[in-house]
């Protein structure tokens, strides 16, 4: 409800104020009798009367449990019956969803492992390596490339490589982002969807961390989709062995003290090495540690190594166990004792500690900071195997610490292994601060930014009875009185990523297959896996809503009025065909039927009619935006791709080989040399496209640079349709 006031308060100058709490009029009591069809069973009987009339419950259903009303999806709703829909939205494996599946297969890094993706498309420093061993070998054969120093220097081939080298790490990064915008366009599964950018967000990993990006394909599509409205437990032991997070919160590096004991050393005179899934078996100690694979060439003597130095060895990453194969046993032992010398290890507490406060308990979850640390202790070496082993989880048994633990009051017994983690992760999930949590956060985003107490405890209720059943906690909330309250109605503020995607569906666009309209929910201030922090993106309102977002989210619907977003234009907008001849009064009426729900305030109507934003005027010091359909639009912001997008840049490249208007040549030669350059693919130009929004996603930062250019000219009923996406009332679900 803060979100409400800071909107109230700049009434004045923002679009429109707030709009209406909703009709008075309370609609009659629905039971499951009128809501049995088609093989669903009803979301649940509504055991009082709903505040809000029968139409308003379809808006409040499509709003919250969807990305937004595409045209005709209030009326198929309406007929089908709102809790039948709710029902269906439930069970997404009967939704059919083939045109989406179609869609996104197009790319072809999204199910794609971490280690898959490391070989495919190995990062700038391990091709970095590989050149300074080659300059290596040859300086030593006399034939390397010399600079004016004398140092090896780097031919243009190889440099060439090197720059596709890092262009192409950040490629699926990209088409991650906008398979992910795509999916939330186009899906029939809508809830599904939703749900996915809830997990994706709670447990959130950051792109920009070292390599943590190479595993986000894996992430999204192996952990968080399969799991969305599955069993708690089985999405957090997924999210707990995921390469990403194991990467992005440092666990995969976690060892025992040096005080602590362990399962025993690795086998001697070779490394294990385990892939995921590998079949265990107790050593003569009663240990157990992965089987390794017959024939396994000898990697580094172990014997010879002290118990630190075999930890530190368990320790590397699979980069740096490859890089191990490649040296002579000699330069291993050395290097093993230089890395063992120059980076401290032993225990690390990031992901236990995220574990409790931002994935189950809650930062008020009752635990201490023992408790972190015998979490962090139960979950030593859960970690990542090598590349060439398959690159997923494995344990490894000599590093994990193997004394006694006790974690919310239950002990972990001593001489276990990858049983401690597995029991931490079982506690944790089972925990009361977890159900009230979970409960709180989901009733958060479909419910209200401050949800009733009484629904949340209903919810956590159904959590722990269920054993963590995400889809029947979150039926319990989509299907209670609060849900359908008149409070709850439209008093979520979007987020910059549920704005975009919803003015997408309602203007009935073609899902984008470039990485731009992922790149405008950046400028927006939300990039896709671009939160450097785990807490993720914030679930409420206040964290959006301000002078400068709500320019900003104003100027994005005038982008979309002047055809700047892709696949959205006025022109193809199913309700255009009627509008376009009608007057201006009609014109409006319209608009706010079909856009804003047929709710409008008096301000919102005014500015409409007159194309006038008070906004943009105290803003952009004018006297007013466009008043008539003969003025052509005066300067606004607009939202763009990166200034420094590949994309961009060929767009101007091709404007001038081509002689185009507005294309300034800096010297005689530049035409030349740009007519001499061969032209880009369709293919070449998307994946230049897609990495470089991979790599402004990765910059760590949470500010995104401001919009910037110029918007086309927009009049009339486009005019229109702008400014009602950028109302109080669209900004709101």
């Amino acid at each position: 409800m803060r979100a409400l006031r800071s909107l109230r308060t700049l009434a004045p100058l923002a679009v429109a104020a707030a709009v209406a709490n909703g009709c008075s009029v309370a609609a009659p009591q629905l039971t499951s009798a009128n809501v049995i069809a088609n093989g669903f069973a009803p979301a649940r009987p509504a055991p009082e009367p709903r505040e809000l009339t029968a139409d308003q419950q379809v808006r409040q259903a499509i709003n919250r449990l969807s990305f937004g009303a595409r045209p005709g999806d209030v009326e198929r709703v309406r007929a089908m019956g709102v809790d039948r829909w709710i029902a269906e939205q439930l069970q997404p494996a009967r939704i059919d969803d083939r045109a989406t599946e179609q869609f996104t297969a197009r790319f072809e890094t999204l199910e794609q492992s971490g280690a898959a993706l490391l070989r495919a498309y190995p990062p700038p420093a391990a091709q970095l390596a590989k050149l300074a061993q080659k300059q290596r070998r040859d300086s030593a054969q006399g034939m390397a490339a010399t600079d004016a120093s004398g140092r090896p220097s780097m031919s243009r081939a190889d440099s060439a490589l090197l720059q596709k080298s890092r262009r192409d790490s950040y490629q699926f990064v990209g088409e991650l982002q906008t398979a992910r915008v795509a999916r939330a366009v186009m899906s029939e599964r809508q809830l599904d969807e939703v749900m996915v950018d809830f997990w994706a967000n709670h447990f959130n990993v950051f792109a920009g961390k070292d390599r943590t990006r190479y595993y986000l394909p894996e992430f999204e599509y192996a952990v968080i989709r399969p799991h969305s409205m599955g069993n708690f437990r089985d999405l957090l032991g997924a999210v707990a062995k995921s390469p990403a997070m194991l990467y992005y919160l440092d666990n995969w590096q976690s060892v025992a003290d040096s005080t602590r004991p362990t399962l025993g050393a690795a086998p001697r005179g070779r490394m294990a090495r385990a892939t995921p899934g590998a079949t265990r078996r107790p050593n003569v100690a009663g240990n157990r540690r992965p089987n390794v694979r017959p024939g396994a060439r000898p990697m580094v003597d172990t014997a010879s190594l002290t118990p630190q130095q075999r930890r530190r060895l368990a320790q590397l990453t699979p980069e740096q166990r490859e890089r191990l194969m490649e040296m002579t046993p000699e330069q291993r032992q050395r290097t093993i004792a230089q890395v063992q010398a120059r980076r401290p290890r032993g225990l690390n507490e990031n992901y236990a500690r995220e574990l409790m406060e931002l994935h189950t308990l809650g930062v008020d979850g009752g635990y201490t900071q023992q408790d972190v640390i015998n979490v962090a202790r139960a979950l030593t070496g859960w970690t990542l195997a090598p590349a060439q082993a398959g690159g997923g989880f494995v344990f490894r048994p000599e590093v994990h610490d193997a004394g006694e633990k006790t974690v919310l009051g239950q002990t972990l017994k001593a001489g276990r292994g990858i049983e401690d983690g597995e029991q931490v992760l079982d506690i944790v999930a089972r925990h009361p601060a977890t159900a009230r949590y979970i409960a709180l956060k989901l009733a958060q985003r479909f419910v209200s930014d401050t949800p009733d107490s009484a629904l949340v405890a209903r919810a956590a209720a159904t959590f722990t009875r269920t054993d963590g059943d995400i889809r029947e906690t979150v039926r319990t909330i989509v299907t209670s009185p609060e849900f359908f309250s008149r409070a709850a109605y439209r008093s979520k503020v979007k987020s910059p990523y549920e704005l975009v995607v919803s003015a997408m569906r309602v203007m009935g666009a073609q899902p984008d297959s470039t990485p731009r309209t992922a790149q405008l929910i950046a400028r927006l201030g939300q990039p896709l896996y671009g939160h450097a922090a785990p807490d993720g993106w914030p679930e409420t309102g206040e964290s959006w809503m301000n002078t400068g977002a709500i320019l900003n989210r104003i100027n994005f619907g005038l982008a979309v009025a002047g055809a700047r977003v892709p696949g959205a234009r006025v022109a193809q907008w199913p309700a255009a065909t009627e509008l376009r001849t009608a007057s201006r009064e009609q014109q409006v009426d319209g608009v706010i039927a079909t856009i804003l729900g047929g709710e409008a305030s008096s301000d919102t109507r005014a500015v409409l009619l007159s194309g006038q934003s008070p906004m943009l005027k105290s803003s952009a010091g004018v006297d007013s935006l466009v008043a008539d359909d003969a003025r052509p639009m005066l300067p606004v912001m607009a939202p763009q791709l990166a200034p420094d997008s590949a994309a961009m840049r060929s767009e101007r490249r091709a404007r001038a080989q081509s002689g185009g208007a507005g294309e300034t040549m800096t010297n005689g030669t530049t035409r030349a040399r740009q007519a001499r350059r061969p032209m880009q693919t369709a293919e070449s130009r998307a994946k230049a496209e897609q990495a470089a929004a991979g790599r402004e996603t990765a910059k760590p930062t949470r500010s995104q640079p401001p919009f910037a250019g110029m918007l086309p000219t927009a009049n009339g009923l486009a005019l229109i349709v702008g400014l009602a996406l950028g109302a109080p009332e669209f900004q709101r679900r």
